[in-house]
């Protein structure tokens, strides 16, 4: 596992030193610089009867707070991203790294109404946890979006950059421009660090919560995340067989923009047919990621 492996001189504090890769993937940072030169877009109708079942099945049980399929989806996200490690990497500074823990930023508005503040959550996975994925992050979200609906406690991002922001333009440009050099050697100020929306393992956002749908989110050249991921609304889909008949299944079409710098397409294809997998079993969200 990561945390096992010998410490490298090119190191960062966020990730491991990735050298055993080919030429291309050594030439591809030189080639195009920017996170959003890499862009790559994957765009999947997913299967979602046994999810269904899995979420009825679990709030049969009468939780506190109920499971939805937005909590399924990150654990087997989270599942996933532990099977196929290589969807954990980022380029930063012309080289390839593997990031150190497993993380998720999503956004949560504060009240179901136009114009309530929204919050960006930063949930960081525990791999070393005997906790399940799906126990890890239900009680993650529900406690965090328990915290901001019921008390209007507001997150530790939103915190520092209302702070931030109240700067003059000048200071802002002049912060920023040293801030995006520090990033590029992997010296961000450890006051950043924790609070940084953009270095997670994947950025998340849950348009079926609100009835909508879209294919694509585009990365940012800011910091280190690699994998954007869209829900778009769950609703009955056609699925086709061979001989031309189908069967109408609930589904939801899920948009996922990863850098492909990280990894080739026959990684990501191999990767969405694991997820699919996963979410055709959810069950083994019940029980530790490593089992």
């Amino acid at each position: 596992m990561s945390n096992e492996r010998k410490r490298n001189r090119k190191d960062r504090y966020d990730g491991y030193y990735v050298s055993d890769i080919s030429s291309m993937q050594k030439i591809m940072p030189y080639l195009m610089p920017n996170r959003t030169d890499n862009e790559c877009l994957l765009d999947y109708k997913l299967d979602m009867t046994e999810v269904v079942r899995y979420v009825e099945k679990k709030n049969a049980e009468k939780p506190e707070h109920k499971y939805t399929v937005f909590h399924v989806i990150m654990a087997a996200l989270a599942k996933l991203i532990y099977l196929k490690p290589r969807l954990n990497y980022f380029s930063s500074g012309y080289r390839l790294y593997e990031r150190k823990d497993l993380s998720f930023t999503f956004v949560a508005k504060n009240k179901m109404e136009e114009k309530a503040d929204e919050s960006i959550l930063i949930f960081k996975y525990n791999r070393e946890s005997d906790v399940s994925p799906i126990e890890q992050v239900h009680n993650f979200v529900c406690g965090e979006v328990y915290k901001i609906r019921k008390h209007s406690k507001k997150d530790a991002t939103t915190n520092e950059i209302d702070v931030i922001a109240k700067l003059p333009r000048f200071m802002l440009k002049i912060i920023f421009a040293v801030l995006h050099r520090m990033r590029f050697y992997g010296k961000l100020p450890k006051i950043f660090r924790p609070i940084d929306p953009y270095s997670s393992s994947v950025f998340i956002s849950n348009l079926g919560s609100i009835k909508m749908s879209a294919d694509y989110h585009h990365l940012a050249n800011w910091s280190t995340n690699s994998l954007f991921v869209i829900i778009g609304e769950m609703k009955k889909q056609p699925f086709f067989n061979d001989d031309g008949t189908y069967e109408m299944k609930q589904a939801l079409n899920l948009g996922v923009t990863v850098d492909e710098r990280i990894a080739d397409g026959f990684y990501f294809a191999k990767s969405i047919k694991l997820l699919q997998k996963i979410l055709e079993n959810p069950d083994i969200l019940d029980k530790p990621v490593g089992v």
